[in-house]
């Protein structure tokens, strides 16, 4: 069964009865099957307001929820319908004019220090990087938003236009940003950030007032953080763990159309200016377009950022089309507020369903290394605080390979069994062990992975299955389903 359809209950039931070698199926007392009701919002920002946590996407689309499960959409994509605004076409209107456009692409949301909720707009022409951002403030997280004016401009110098960029050189959009996707973040200092940034000229970073929610005078774009002539490398979304004590920036490499293998990949760092690594030690910063190439340049930066998610599609218990996504992106990362454990919100297309988007919520969990990993399976909101024991982990697994090539391509499982004597046979080949709590680690081909386990359930199955989330020395990532 695939959970990919806009409405998708559950019902309730016993555990299927599936023989496997080993205890990879796990065998909870008295599973309850999620009840999932989805929504459709591109390019999602996450807040919270009260017992509710919403998103704000492309389009003006917004959604809520109060359990990460069961969605409620409350604006469709449309900005003159939009109930954000009492006539978003009419008080936007200086940033639409600007970009050419007639809607919104990608917002940030955010609650300012005196209690107003601030949304940080966006209009681009589509083609180009010709975007204006501008900041419109609420007394409630729903609206009505009323705008505050411009923040940044981009694309400027079009025919016998003045080309002074906001940092008063030339615009030059293969280093300039394209001002579009913003997210907001505060510092272990508490003071607010603002990343932002879709292919051009790259991801950069902007200090904002506390008070106004506005840049700090000085700044022009702000820090470059990746990214650069033209790559394809947008929507970032950064996460501070206070356990780790890293913050982790999420991007989506690609195009986002069900043919332009929009990817998740993360980097991290100390300090949010950075340097931002992969897990090979690359900086980020680095990372950029060849400009001798041919414009959207994938191959130059394939190999560079953890690659998290991608295109793929595990197979069901019967041998059918089971879970998978096709151009899963535009993130939200944020803290489960109970249990601290962080969790990654995003919009994905579905193989063989076009270009029809829901959002999705997965898990993530932190490696021994402190890097952030992707659960395989959808948050059922089951709450097991029972880590996930040695003696749990053998069976028959189907895994996928998140490899690093942009393409169309979607990533088939190969069947893997885990030994309880620490062998690895079928389509992987080493050995494991247990290392610590719901962890482990993987000697296979590719070299030593570290592995992160997890309780989850599976549509596909109708049950509870063991899953891990595993990481490369190269960046790649391997998804494992206990079958």
């Amino acid at each position: 069964m695939s959970l990919s359809m806009t409405r998708r209950t559950l019902l309730a039931g016993g555990l299927a009865a599936v023989a496997v070698p080993g205890s990879a199926v796990a065998r909870d007392r008295s599973p309850v099957p999620p009840t999932w009701v989805s929504a459709s919002v591109h390019d999602p920002d996450l807040v919270r307001s009260g017992r509710w946590s919403y998103v704000f996407g492309s389009h003006a689309a917004f959604a809520r929820t109060d359990d990460l499960l069961r969605w409620e959409q409350l604006g469709g994509d449309g900005l003159a319908a939009s109930p954000l605004f009492e006539d978003g076409p009419a008080e936007l209107a200086e940033a639409l004019s600007w970009a050419r456009a007639s809607t919104l692409w990608a917002p940030g949301v955010t609650q300012l220090r005196d209690g107003r909720w601030a949304y940080y707009y966006c209009a681009c022409e589509g083609t180009s990087p010709r975007s204006a951002m501008g900041l419109a403030v609420a007394d409630q997280v729903t609206g009505p938003y009323r705008d505050t004016g411009l923040l940044l401009r981009s694309g400027m110098g079009q025919g016998e236009e003045d080309p002074t960029s906001e940092d008063g050189t030339p615009y030059d959009a293969r280093v300039h940003p394209n001002v579009i996707d913003a997210d907001l973040v505060t510092d272990a200092e508490g003071r607010p950030w603002m990343v932002y940034g879709s292919f051009s000229g790259g991801i950069f970073l902007l200090e904002l007032d506390p008070g106004t929610g506005r840049p700090l005078p000085g700044q022009g774009y702000g820090q470059h953080l990746m990214g650069g002539n033209h790559a394809r490398i947008e929507g970032p979304a950064v996460l501070h763990h206070p356990g780790s004590g890293w913050y982790y920036l999420f991007v989506t490499f690609g195009g986002l159309d069900a043919h332009g293998g929009y990817n998740v990949r993360v980097a991290r760092a100390r300090e949010l200016a950075g340097p931002w690594r992969d897990v090979e030690g690359t900086d980020m910063s680095t990372v950029r377009a060849d400009p001798d190439l041919p414009l959207f340049d994938d191959a130059s930066i394939a190999p560079h950022g953890v690659k998290l998610l991608g295109n793929h599609q595990f197979r069901a218990p019967d041998g059918t089309p089971g879970h998978g996504y096709v151009s899963p992106g535009g993130v939200s990362a944020e803290l489960d507020p109970t249990t601290g454990e962080p969790f990654l919100v995003f919009h994905t297309r579905f193989p063989g369903q076009g270009e029809r988007h829901e959002l999705r919520t997965h898990p993530m969990a932190l490696t021994a290394d402190g890097w952030p990993l992707v659960l395989p399976l959808p948050h059922d909101g089951r709450r097991d605080p029972r880590p996930v024991r040695g003696a749990d982990v053998p069976g028959r697994y189907q895994v996928v390979h998140h490899r690093k090539p942009i393409t169309a391509d979607v990533a088939t499982p190969v069947e893997v069994e885990l030994h309880r004597d620490g062998r690895v046979s079928g389509g992987l080949q080493g050995r494991w062990r247990p290392s610590g709590r719901s962890r482990a680690v993987l000697d296979v081909q590719g070299g030593r992975h570290q592995v992160v386990l997890a309780r989850q359930w599976s549509a596909d199955a109708d049950g509870i299955r063991t899953t891990f989330a595993a990481l490369a020395p190269d960046g790649t990532t391997l998804a494992g389903i206990a079958r």
